[in-house]
């Protein structure tokens, strides 16, 4: 091998430790650790939902006040802003408080 080629392999094992180091870093989900109860969590703490921004989380929290606590999580469907993809993403994430966890 030539001192050229050398280099090369090194920078690319290099990067390539460098990648699995941040791996698990990278891994994680930026969203919460447990569960939000979608009946009590503030807006602020609703927008750590993937695909919920602000408008979102604040039609949640208008939503309850007006109507009262969802029943069901799939109930969060009714939110202007979530359908059938978003739900697919935030419904392990989520709970009513009165849900023991997926069926």
């Amino acid at each position: 091998m030539t001192a050229q080629r050398h280099k090369v392999l090194a920078l690319g094992l290099a990067a390539a430790i460098l990648a699995l180091a941040f791996a698990p870093v990278y891994a994680q989900s930026p969203g919460p650790k447990g569960r939000i109860n979608i009946n009590t969590a503030p807006a602020s703490e609703l927008e750590t939902l993937p695909r919920i921004g602000p408008k979102v989380a604040q039609r949640i929290v208008d939503f309850r006040t007006k109507n009262g606590s969802f029943k069901k999580v799939e109930e969060i469907m009714k939110i202007q802003g979530i359908g059938e993809k978003v739900f697919e993403q935030i419904k392990d994430l989520i709970t009513v408080g009165s849900e023991s966890g997926p069926k």
